[in-house]
């Protein structure tokens, strides 16, 4: 893989800007926990801005991720509850219990603060698109920055800019029951500070039985300096979220009737019921001209209740937590600069759960079964060194490395002699190296370790340990390592010049991946098994033209193969012990060997602000169960929207936008998402694993704009 790094760097630098070159603005990400030009950091990043999910609901996070490469994002009911992937993680979650509106092996942050919880799962309950002013998403591992579950990150954040809309409203409906409204406002605080806020409400019923969702979210957040060397920020989300679950199908219910839901779903009633909340306070101080200091703190108090696998549950949480940052210039001659980071992390998550019987109706019954604590603590301490050097800073050298431990401390108040607590440590190193043949042009390699500990669910034992101890004693956490190269650019091209913009993003990996976790029976219960090699190419591109016409792409190759794994037979059932199956050379389930998305936009200058996207989005078939016999096939689904994509001017600083979108155009049947090693039907072996996606829908939306 050194190769191609090697025929990259062979390239030669422009010695001068042409005079009519247009001159780019500096792309910074902040993602990376600095903020630092895209094409000095070491690893596969990309950024999506607010255009980019124009014509859309906005309900489903996988409405902005569908170009970038590297990830698989999939609406299963579409709502919030997203199936996410990145280069492999998080492709487990899956199953019965373990992906109903949440993900794993990725990292989501909200302005800053973890959406994603110490053990590593993530609820999806206030991340909203409308209140979203952008993306970014770290397609690497990112484990010896941000600690467990960092396969990959997606980092929002919700601050509006100067020159946007003070205040906005959009009313939007679709089929299927859709009603959507969201307002947004903002103000100036002083010279240099900022404030905004949203509210949105959204309703549907779905389009299949026993599928309708509700949620509300409100958003605040604000930005202002505190002195001439500080910053402090304030943000705030709190939203209320139900939405039911209809299940797996098998494929002969998928073409007989695939709006039907699965009848044991149905007669639980099997939903979720979020309340959740966030008070999050930053602070940043430039202490002097070297030493930059940064440090976050935030509450996030949850409530949540569930009808889930025939019993009732209620959760009271709570996950606080923070960090500290110091950033530290060192110059070390005259073409040498240095950039020292250090930091901490610490986040905790406790509280109790009470387990109901759950009544015909599917309500809570007056039968207590189980009332337990569960707390997990995440600590991390990092540190990172990066070197520029040569002519004009164009090398870059960093190295680093992080230490975590992520404890779990379960406590039964019916039989203590379960209690158990258990920690997973380890550290995660970190190695990259960037050339810049132009401020704009880097190619880069790096190598990065990774840790991902099993989420609390997947800890809970199977039997006969069940009975024994509360941690299932046969999990370790993942361990992996990633080497990577890759090259981005964005051409400066003339003015006069047809193309106005072009830019593309080429990632090469291998992630070498020991202690794979392993959903079985539908995700009921997990054990460790073996090691994966992950495999992928990645490309990325946009084209642009003074017509008005620009083609975005999205475009990834996955070879993800288990090299050793080993099964017993016990798992399946009983009366097998010690009868081994191996899949050693088995695709690894719920990993699309293709995936491609496509865009095209075009604003005609005749009919501006008049846009038209046409989009088209292709997954590749996979393998729901490791013997790789279950495949769930491929698909590909075409979205249309028109509307405008700048206010129409209603005179007294009002405006107006609007668009209508007809999603699955062609009306495709398609499987949206699958259950991983699911179950079978009793007799017939039978799996038990599809969610069918959406046919045919349109949405329609109006914004008013005041300035």
């Amino acid at each position: 893989m050194i190769a191609p790094l090697l025929a990259l760097l062979a390239l030669q630098a422009p010695a001068e800007t042409p005079a009519d070159t247009i001159v780019l603005k500096p792309v910074t990400v902040t993602a990376t926990r600095q903020s630092k030009s895209l094409f000095a950091v070491p690893l596969a990043v990309t950024q999506v801005k607010k255009g980019e999910w124009f014509g859309t609901t906005g309900y489903g996070l996988d409405q902005a991720l569908s170009l970038v490469p590297g990830v698989v994002a999939q609406s299963r009911y579409g709502n919030q509850d997203v199936r996410i992937a990145i280069r492999g993680y998080g492709a487990r979650g899956a199953g019965d219990r373990s992906n109903a509106g949440t993900t794993r092996g990725i990292r989501v942050l909200l302005d800053g603060f973890p959406e994603t919880e110490p053990d590593g799962r993530t609820s999806l309950d206030g991340v909203d698109l409308a209140a979203a002013q952008s993306l970014e998403v770290v397609r690497s591992n990112a484990s010896a920055v941000w600690g467990n579950a960092a396969g990959g990150v997606v980092s929002i954040s919700t601050l509006p800019g100067v020159d946007d809309p003070r205040v906005t409203f959009e009313p939007m409906a679709g089929s299927f029951g859709l009603q959507r409204y969201a307002a947004r406002g903002s103000m100036l605080l002083g010279g240099n500070g900022i404030l905004g806020a949203s509210f949105v409400h959204s309703e549907a019923d779905g389009w299949r039985v026993h599928s309708p969702s509700t949620r509300s979210v409100l958003n605040i957040s604000m930005q202002a300096p505190a002195g001439d060397k500080t910053t402090v920020g304030v943000y705030a989300v709190g939203s209320h979220n139900v939405f039911r679950i209809p299940g797996p199908l098998t494929g002969a219910q998928v073409t007989a009737d695939p709006e039907q839901a699965n009848s044991t779903y149905v007669a639980r009633d099997e939903r979720r019921d979020n309340r959740v909340a966030r008070l999050g306070l930053t602070l940043d101080h430039q202490a002097s001209e070297k030493v930059g200091v940064s440090a976050q703190l935030y509450a996030n108090p949850k409530v949540l209740q569930r009808s889930e696998r025939g019993t009732f549950r209620d959760f009271t949480r709570y996950h606080i937590g923070g960090n500290g940052v110091v950033r530290v210039a060192t110059p070390l001659g005259a073409s040498v600069r240095g950039s020292l980071l250090v930091g901490a992390d610490y986040a905790l998550q406790d509280g109790a759960i009470l387990f109901y019987n759950l009544t015909p109706q599917g309500t809570r019954g007056d039968t207590l079964r189980d009332n337990k604590g569960e707390g997990a603590r995440n600590f991390g301490v990092f540190v990172s060194e990066e070197l520029s050097f040569g002519a004009k800073e164009r090398w870059t050298v960093a190295a680093g490395a992080r230490y975590d431990d992520i404890t779990y401390d379960y406590r039964s108040y019916i039989n203590p002699t379960l209690d158990a607590r258990r920690s997973f440590t380890g550290a995660t190193p970190k190695l990259g190296v960037t050339y810049r043949l132009a401020p704009q042009h880097s190619v880069y390699a790096s190598l990065g370790g990774g840790i991902e500990v099993p989420a609390g669910n997947e800890t809970d034992p199977a039997p006969p340990n069940d009975v024994v101890t509360a941690i299932n004693p046969l999990l370790d956490p993942i361990r992996s390592l990633t080497y990577e190269i890759g090259t981005k650019q964005v051409w400066a091209i003339s003015p006069s010049s047809f193309l106005r913009e072009l830019s593309y993003d080429v990632a090469l990996y291998q992630t070498d991946v020991k202690n794979e976790i392993i959903p079985y029976r539908g995700g009921r219960f997990y054990f460790t098994a073996g090691r994966v090699r992950r495999r992928g190419a990645e490309l990325g591109a946009r084209v642009a033209t003074s017509a008005g016409v620009a083609l975005q792409a999205a475009l990834t190759w996955n070879a993800h193969r288990y090299t050793e794994y080993l099964v017993d037979s016990v798992h399946y059932d009983t009366t097998k012990a010690g009868v081994f199956a191996d899949y050693s050379g088995n695709d690894v389930v719920g990993v699309p060997a293709f995936t491609g998305s496509l865009a095209l936009d075009v604003t005609p200058a005749a009919l501006r602000p008049v846009r038209l996207r046409l989009g088209v989005e292709s997954i590749g078939s996979f393998y729901a169960d490791d013997a790789n016999q279950v495949t769930v096939p491929s698909y590909r689904v075409a979205n249309l929207s028109v509307g405008t994509d700048r206010p129409v001017g209603l005179g007294a600083r009002l405006g107006i936008n609007a668009f209508v979108t007809v999603n699955n155009l062609f009306d495709s049947r398609y499987i949206a998402s699958a259950f991983l090693n699911p179950d079978v039907v009793p007799g017939t072996g039978e799996p038990i694993a599809f969610e069918p996606g959406f046919p045919r829908n349109f949405v329609v939306g109006v914004s008013l704009v005041a300035r």
